[in-house]
């Protein structure tokens, strides 16, 4: 019978789940992970890389992408001791109040890891080498370390914020992070501790994140970055955290910002969110302090807008209210509602204010009497997540209890109807709102929210393990696995080179003259639960490795165990195991995690590279990202009540060096795996592989960019859906799992059968 071709491209459809399979336009898909629709074109997710430079190794390269303290305190000073007696000797106390198994020193290209109470793993050479979780807490040691050297501790907590000092350089504004404790700011080379004041740490707990704000201070020409991370009790407690502002001159340059508007007695303890607003500073959702002596009594303003006066925010009177002597300006306003301020952003110069189930407008008057009114915009969608809402210049998207929504300042709309189940899919428990987070990628026109999923596994339950991907040029969606708790955004990157960087060519997705290469681009940047930040990359089709192995041993059946403190890995992931020192058989290779244990995972280490030797620290793990695209379910003469019959299928893919993967099908509404039943009873024909690398036999591909290559099939019934995914040799093979993967299109040759009925 004559067979018929139906060409499926361009793509312009991503993930759709609010239809049946079958009644899903033909480029769309009923599962996309680990891919996304990127102007008419399936692409692999995008990869990540390291931030820090100034590394010598391979093993002390992640020590430049992670959070740490130049010992003691961040001020430069704390150095092995110089020549002579005692050289290469330190003692001390880290600052802060965590004192953890998996927290880690580097000193020079040596690194100790914690990985039981006052004992630590080596890299290099040093006799003694103690550090302290109980008992004297905190307390380092170190005999016969190399003279003269530097030492950092790595506090190993989550990033809890991103954000930037924004400075008179343009193009070139400082990166800040925060972990549970401290602040960081990158230094062209490395994250180093910079505040808040020593024995002022933060004491948030890990759903205690941090927004930050740039404005003005004293004068309009000296800039100030407001920090809050809402961390204040009800009652008040020792471990209330104040907001902070910071003149960006290092451990110095903070100073708890506690704004009174009762003279003598009541002031603002924290803030949700702190805004700069028609030239007054915000402070939205408000817990408050009485000022009564001691810890005073906290009271929690949910609903609250409280304004500076028209000037300075950090002025002694900024924040007075009208009846106080001395008052120019200062007030405070509530909403009509006793639900929570959740979030806000901006749409022009309009403040969209989300409460938990609605939206509103904090309006501008012009009055100096009454600045701000509040103005209802939707009564049924709000926001369930503070740090969700990304601004575009008509509308700003949100996370919400029932949808995402985009405002536009008149109305609020779900924009995720193609796949409404998913937001039901995040975590509720353990804080899970909390942890949701959102930024926008401008070079490749997409959103990305990290969120906690529902269905994660206990031992994996805490920090977000995936990423919803939305695509606002096409209005398409994707999902990936990552381990992200923080976005942000980095502009300090030099330009690269082929010397300056560790990627393979088969790695790097990219031109030597594109913009994500050059000196100063914008790049989005992401941290995780271990104090790691680097870059989201989406030149690079790779993950970077950056989840730290704190142990590692073997046992029995070649089983290896590996402590990977606050994982969010899930049986039958695929990891790759890079740095460890020590041990032989392990580095470069890519496994399937077996098993998992709270702060622990099992693998199956091969007879062909067999684990040996006793682990000494550095090891780091990556996340292999497994695609998987699922299509919807083809029958083109279902209107004519005809069955389906699929003979081969043509996909345009952009060539690679070694890439290829599994094309499997499913007939009628069967998800019954077709190769994999090939395979058993000796039927199949061909290995249904799609190599997206040159044939050999065909000399002209060699000099191709996109090529047509066929995969054959024989199945029929009331329709053929094609699975095309990652095989677990494939996943452990490094040169097909990091390899870059692109389809343009492909072509269905199919014919009639019989009646569907």
């Amino acid at each position: 019978m004559a067979q018929d071709r139906f060409l499926i491209a361009p793509i312009k459809e991503g993930l759709r789940t609010d239809l049946e399979s079958w009644m899903l336009p033909e480029d769309a898909f009923a599962k996309l992970e680990n891919a996304y629709m990127h102007e008419g074109l399936i692409r692999k997710r995008v990869g990540s890389t390291y931030t820090g430079d100034g590394w010598t190794t391979a093993v002390t390269q992640p020590l430049f992408s992670r959070l740490r303290i130049a010992l003691p305190g961040g001020a430069g000073i704390g150095r092995t001791k110089p020549a002579g007696a005692g050289a290469g000797d330190a003692t001390g106390t880290v600052p802060g109040a965590v004192f953890e198994i998996g927290q880690m020193f580097s000193i020079g290209t040596e690194i100790f890891t914690v990985y039981q109470n006052g004992v630590m793993f080596t890299t290099g050479a040093t006799p003694t080498h103690t550090y302290y979780l109980t008992g004297t807490p905190g307390v380092y040691n170190f005999v016969g370390a190399t003279a003269d050297t530097q030492i950092y501790f790595y506090p190993a907590q989550p990033v809890m914020g991103l954000t930037n000092f924004e400075t008179n350089i343009l193009n070139d504004n400082p990166a800040v992070a925060f972990d549970t404790q401290f602040v960081y700011q990158y230094d062209g080379s490395s994250w180093i501790m910079v505040g808040p004041t020593v024995g002022s740490e933060f004491k948030g707990q890990n759903y205690d994140f941090f927004q930050a704000t740039n404005w003005r201070g004293i004068r309009s020409d000296v800039g100030l970055m407001f920090v809050t991370n809402f961390n204040a009790a009800i009652p008040a407690a020792a471990t209330d955290d104040p907001m902070w502002y910071y003149a960006g001159s290092g451990l110095a340059g903070w100073t708890a910002f506690q704004p009174v508007f009762i003279v003598g007695a009541n002031f603002v303890r924290s803030a949700r969110i702190i805004l700069p607003f028609k030239d007054r500073l915000i402070l939205l959702n408000t817990v408050e302090n009485d000022g009564s002596g001691g810890l005073g009594v906290n009271t929690a303003h949910v609903n609250r807008c409280r304004f500076s006066h028209n000037g300075s925010p950090v002025a002694a009177s900024a924040y007075y209210e009208p009846n106080q002597v001395g008052s120019t300006g200062g007030g405070w306003i509530d909403a009509a509602t006793k639900e929570q301020i959740i979030g806000a952003e901006f749409i022009k110069d309009r403040l969209i204010v989300y409460f938990e189930k609605s939206t509103w407008e904090l309006a501008y008057t012009g009055n100096a009497v009454q600045p701000f009114l509040w103005q209802k915009i939707n009564t049924e969608l709000g926001s369930e997540s503070t740090f969700s809402s990304v601004p575009f210049d008509k509308a700003v998207l949100t996370v919400g209890t029932t949808g995402i929504h985009a405002c536009s300042g008149a109305n609020v709309v779900r924009i995720d109807q193609t796949i409404p189940k998913q937001i039901f899919k995040i975590r509720n428990d353990n804080e899970g709102p909390l942890r949701v987070a959102g930024i926008r990628d401008y070079f490749l026109e997409t959103v990305y929210w990290a969120f906690p999923s529902a269905n994660s596994d206990n031992f994996a339950k805490t920090y977000p393990g995936k990423i919803l991907v939305y695509d606002y040029k096409f209005k398409t969606w994707a999902i990936n696995d990552d381990s992200i708790t923080a976005f942000g955004y980095y502009e300090q990157q030099t330009g690269r080179t082929w010397a300056s960087t560790d990627l393979t060519w088969a790695e790097a997705d990219f031109a030597w003259g594109s913009g994500t290469i050059q000196p100063q681009f914008r790049q989005i940047i992401a941290g995780n639960q271990q104090g790691f930040v680097f870059k989201v990359e989406s030149t690079i089709a790779s993950n970077e490795s950056v989840l730290q192995i704190t142990n590692m041993s073997t046992g029995a059946g070649y089983l290896a165990t590996i402590d990977v403190i606050e994982h969010n890995l899930a049986t039958d992931d695929y990891i790759k195991i890079s740095n460890c020192q020590g041990v032989t058989g392990v580095n470069g290779n890519i496994y399937k995690v077996t098993s998992l244990a709270l702060g622990q995972i099992q693998i199956l280490t091969t007879r062909l590279s067999p684990f040996a030797g006793t682990y000494t620290g550095g090891g780091t793990i990556a996340r292999v990202s497994q695609i998987d695209i699922l299509t919807k379910r083809y029958n083109p003469y279902i209107k004519t009540g005809k069955n389906v019959s699929i003979d081969s299928v043509d996909f345009a893919v952009q060539k690679t060096d070694e890439g290829k993967i599994t094309v499997d099908y499913h007939p009628s509404s069967s998800n019954v795996s077709m190769v994999q039943d090939g395979i058993v009873s000796g039927a199949i024909m061909g290995t249904n592989v799609l190599e997206t690398s040159a044939y050999a036999l065909v000399p002209l591909e060699a000099s191709q960019d996109l090529l047509w290559h066929r995969v054959y099939f024989g199945a029929e019934g009331d329709s053929i859906q094609l699975r095309l995914y990652l095989n677990e040799a494939q996943m452990t093979d490094p040169e097909i799992s990091e390899s870059r993967f692109t389809l343009e299109g492909f072509i269905l040759n199919m014919s009639t059968t019989g009646r569907v009925a």
